[in-house]
């Protein structure tokens, strides 16, 4: 039912004040007739002239009047008493002449219907004062030059919802404000390539263009429009041929949600007037509102739904079908916002750059499967001939085994411990640094694009939360040279409690005051032993899985039959390491929930300080959950055994674990394939799939237990703002940047040990973005579109990764794999020039008559014949020399050269990474020049303006002139005339 504006917005003058001298609590019962503002005659016309008001309006996306279009919705919890639906009005006697007249009126739109002579219902003090903070910042709204529209008639019971619409004249004010940049009516030609350029272009475009997304904003563009931030003044510049839209709904809504004052202080949504108490934010988290959002621009399925944005990103984008399609960049950019746009862009990016990659990972995998059969070493374990006898593997119930019983293990230690995968860290360094300055280059060319080249981030508003604080020292300064007992009055601590409790609610704090770190002091202590902690927990759970291998392994080993014994090794493996990846998943969302609770008690003073912390403590603590296992068996296992008859253990029982006979790197590459496997396909799509789909569900079970029985409310439609409030509120992009994070620790940081995960991570990043697409256009609520110009302190979590994967590689093939120790025997110990002997050089010897009383093995004929001598893995003298079982010098000789390839391949690959850095230019060569040719184009267009007002302020002085000399010509005549005539004046 729709009223007129002038009418809906009337003034309930029986109720618009009270007398000052009434004091305590009032309850009124107010016709819902009277609140809205018209007569009940006149709703029954305008029923029967409107045959379908939800159609006029679009079912919620414009006003009821079909004209003014909904940029923005509050939504609101209100109690509906039974008897009647009667409302509660709590008045206080100093509230009547605080309110305004714009306060008092009731908003136009659909209200709760109430009864008189009901039965006076009970007070509900805490409903009423939401109730009272929602009429006093709807007032300031619109005063602030806002239109609002109420709806509490919906198929959704209990809920209320505010209708926003910005007017013209607040979207020009604001966006003035707002410095947004906006196209003129000036147009130029963007510099095209010519010659060879040119058709190698042409024909780079005919080949893909099967897989360019079929929306206009992704065709190349000749031409484009200046664009210089807007202004009142100068809005003949502009090209207002369409003024509908001049301002996208993403505009839109971001100009009425982050739409900054005169004073950089507040937003539009924040404001904090002289007469206002409250901003959106502290509003939200006092429940005065549950939700504020901008609308989606309409249904992405079904028979006849309009064309929209919505509809082209759901099949151009949003789908799986289309995942060798390119990403229309610039339509997510127009509809969720430069934010979100640009961690799309830099996924597409990061997903490009890994084809390369996995190309040549595939090809050094293939290298190693062609080159198996030609390993020596692995040949030599392989040969039972050689009658290799090892040392038992765990004391008494272990006996001798035969080498060539690890041949699997050393053939296929071989598809990734070869001289390819050396070859392969040093490509992945330099790939890294390329990624990173491709990324800066599109960055930049989007920022061109996107009319970000001038943007800069402004100065965000303090914190509820650190205004509270800031008020709390505060007052206590007071009390203290005012107060003197030790106790102050029950009437000041009320006032002291109520203060803080106004500024929770969002008032304006003045400079003066801040936090320190002496009052930072007790939550900085928290986060430092909370993040010490948590890292000695992540510890301790990888200790704990270290006993159940080592436990694990020997139960396994007293079985008595050989295929079980066999299988002791893999078995305990990937047993430990599916318990590494359970652990991992739910330690993730613990530290998630940890990291926001010790920044929130870290009280930072804007919102971007508190982003960039949590992310900081999230990482971190993510960072050391997921690659601790994998830093255990890359660097510490197999380090700390001892020898034969002189192990080291734990608990004096149980002894530490060996590598295998072909080295820890096969293993440290199930544990790394397993855990980024299982992490992505568990954590990353599954988790985002599933848990959002089953709070939907969820939801729509809460819902349908509310509905009425009445049929044909039913049957309604819902209109589009009630679709929206269903769907799943949007959380930010810290997850989604974190999980794409670790994966790429995951493909640069042990890619040694795995050249192929950068396959695995393209064919999960291929599937990732169409999931995150599907997931921003159809599961989630529309997020505010916020302008940004880069991907923030992402960037240099990247760049650290980046580094750090050359040192921890350059350790991986020096330490964990065998590269080093081959080549040290190929060059110093080798009679041949070739790997023959490679084995036997590797391995030392013990006598099984040196070992610890109760350590032998309780089957020593278990072979079938006596052992005297058993081999074991370590450069150690043989115990017929003098000092038996010593570090022989051979070891020193293969540390030595470890260490030198540590030094080298960390330096050389260093370099190269920043020769490539230094050699590929930040900005691309036609983007500079473009932004200087708008520069240019831009002083001229000024200066044509100033020449013609010059040419106006000319035109004017010679019209004067004209005409005083015209009025100088024609006075002697007048005074010939007059003195013809005799007459004086």
């Amino acid at each position: 039912n729709t009223a007129p504006e002038e009418t809906g917005m009337r003034v309930n003058k029986k109720y618009s004040c009270l007398p000052a001298e009434e004091k305590g609590i009032h309850i009124i019962n107010i016709r819902a007739i009277e609140d809205i503002g018209y007569d009940q005659h006149e709703s029954t016309l305008l029923n029967s002239l409107s045959k379908n008001p939800d159609a006029d309006c679009k079912y919620g996306l414009y006003f009821r009047d079909g004209k003014r279009k909904v940029d923005y919705i509050l939504v609101y919890h209100y109690k509906k008493s039974s008897a009647g639906r009667t409302l509660v009005r709590r008045v206080h006697h100093n509230d009547s002449g605080a309110r305004s007249a714009k306060q008092d009126q009731p908003l136009p739109g659909k209200g709760v219907q109430l009864e008189m002579g009901e039965s006076e219902p009970h007070v509900d003090y805490h409903e009423d004062d939401k109730r009272f903070r929602r009429e006093e910042y709807e007032g300031n709204l619109v005063e602030a030059g806002l239109e609002l529209e109420r709806d509490e008639d919906t198929k959704i019971h209990g809920i209320g919802f505010v209708k926003i619409h910005a007017p013209w004249n607040v979207l020009c004010r604001e966006a003035e404000f707002l410095k947004l940049k906006m196209p003129t009516k000036k147009m130029y030609q963007i510099n095209q390539t010519h010659g060879l350029l040119k058709k190698i272009n042409s024909v780079i475009q005919k080949i893909t263009e099967p897989i360019q997304p079929k929306v206009a904003e992704h065709k190349p563009q000749t031409v484009k429009r200046l664009s210089y931030p807007f202004s009142r003044e100068k809005q003949h510049l502009f090209d207002l041929s369409d003024r509908d839209s001049f301002f996208d709904s993403k505009t839109r809504s971001t100009i009425v949600r982050k739409g900054e004052g005169r004073k950089k202080e507040t937003t539009l949504l924040n404001k904090r007037r002289k007469c206002g108490k409250y901003g959106i934010t502290s509003l939200l988290a006092n429940g005065v509102y549950s939700a504020a959002y901008p609308l989606h621009d309409g249904d992405y399925e079904g028979e006849n739904v309009e064309p929209n944005d919505r509809k082209l990103l759901c099949e151009e984008w949003a789908s799986y079908g289309v995942f060798y399609k390119y990403q229309p960049i610039d339509l997510v950019r127009k509809y969720f916002g430069e934010k979100i746009g640009l961690y799309f862009a830099w996924l597409g990016v990061y997903t490009q750059m890994l084809i390369p990659a996995s190309i040549v990972g595939i090809i050094v995998f293939l290298y190693g499967c062609a080159t198996v059969d030609e390993n020596i070493p692995s040949m030599e374990m392989c040969d039972q001939r050689n009658n290799i006898t090892m040392c038992p593997l765990c004391d008494r119930t272990c006996s001798y085994w035969k080498m060539s019983s690890a041949c699997a293990t050393a053939r296929a230690s071989h598809l990734f411990d070869n001289p390819a995968t050396v070859f392969f860290s040093v490509f992945m360094a330099l790939w890294a640094a390329t990624f990173m300055e491709h990324w800066k280059r599109k960055q930049m060319r989007l920022n061109y694009r996107w009319d970000l080249t001038g943007f800069e981030e402004e100065e965000d508003h303090p914190r509820a939360e650190y205004e509270a604080k800031v008020l709390e020292k505060s007052l206590r300064k007071e009390h203290k040279h005012k107060e003197k007992h030790r106790y102050f009055p029950e009437e000041t601590a009320n006032k002291w409690r109520q203060r803080v409790k106004t500024v929770m609610a969002g008032v304006k704090l003045t400079d003066k005051e801040k936090l320190t770190w002496k009052d930072r002091f007790p939550a900085y202590l928290t986060n430092f032993v909370g993040i010490i902690f948590m890292v000695g927990l992540t510890f301790a759970i990888v200790f704990g899985v270290i006993i159940y291998r080592i436990s694990t392994a020997a139960a396994l080993a007293i079985s008595s039959t050989p295929s079980g014994r066999s299988s002791v090794r893999v078995t305990v493996t990937a047993t430990a390491v599916i318990i590494n990846l359970v652990v991992i998943i739910i330690l993730d969302e613990v530290y998630g929930c940890i990291a926001r609770w010790l920044t929130q008690i870290e009280v930072p003073k804007t919102d971007k300080n508190f982003e960039e912390r949590l992310i900081f403590k999230a990482f971190l603590l993510k960072f050391v959950n997921a690659y601790t296992p994998i830093f255990y068996v890359a660097f510490f296992k197999g380090r700390f055994v001892g020898r034969p008859g002189d192990y080291v253990y734990i608990f004096h029982s149980f002894r530490m674990e060996e590598c295998a006979p072909g080295g820890c790197l096969m293993e440290l590459c199930i544990q790394l394939s397993i855990i980024m496997l299982g992490k992505q396909l568990i954590q990353n799509n599954l988790f985002e799939i599933g848990i959002p789909k089953m709070k939907k569900f969820i939801r729509y079970m809460k819902l349908k237990r509310r509905r009425s029985l009445d049929h044909e409310e039913h049957m309604k439609k819902k209109q589009r703002y009630e679709v929206d409030y269903n769907l799943e509120p949007f959380a930010g992009l810290t997850p989604e940047y974190m999980e794409m994070i670790i994966q790429f620790g995951f493909v640069t940081l042990f890619v040694a040990s795995f050249p192929l995960a950068p396959l695995f991570a393209l064919l999960n990043n291929i599937i990732e973005i169409r999931l995150d697409a599907k997931k921003f256009v159809t599961e989630l609520r529309r997020p505010v579109a916020v302008r940004a110009k880069d991907i923030g302190i992402w960037y240099n979590i990247l760049r650290g990764i980046g580094k750090l994967a050359v040192i921890i590689n350059a350790f991986v093939i020096s330490f964990t794999s065998d590269f080093i120790p081959r080549l040290v025997y190929l060059y110093m110990y080798s009679e041949n020039g070739t790997m023959h002997g490679f084995v036997n050089h590797t391995l030392s010897s013990f006598n099984v008559s040196d070992f610890q009383a109760g350590t032998a093995p309780n089957d020593p004929m278990d072979l079938g014949y006596e052992v005297q001598i058993c081999r074991y893995k370590d450069y150690r003298e043989p115990p017929w020399s003098e000092n038996k079982y010593d570090i022989s010098k051979d070891f020193w000789a293969v540390l030595a050269a470890r260490l030198a390839f540590v030094i080298v391949f960390q330096n050389l690959v260093m370099f190269m990474s920043d020769f490539v850095d230094w050699i590929i230019p930040d900005i691309p060569k036609d983007i500079s020049q473009q932004i200087h040719k708008e520069k240019v184009l831009m002083v001229e267009v000024f200066m044509r303006e100033e020449q013609g007002k010059l040419q106006m302020l000319e035109t004017w002085k010679d019209k004067d002139k004209k005409k005083g000399e015209n009025c100088n010509n024609h006075s002697p005549r007048l005074s010939r005339s007059l003195k013809v005539h005799g007459v004086t004046w």
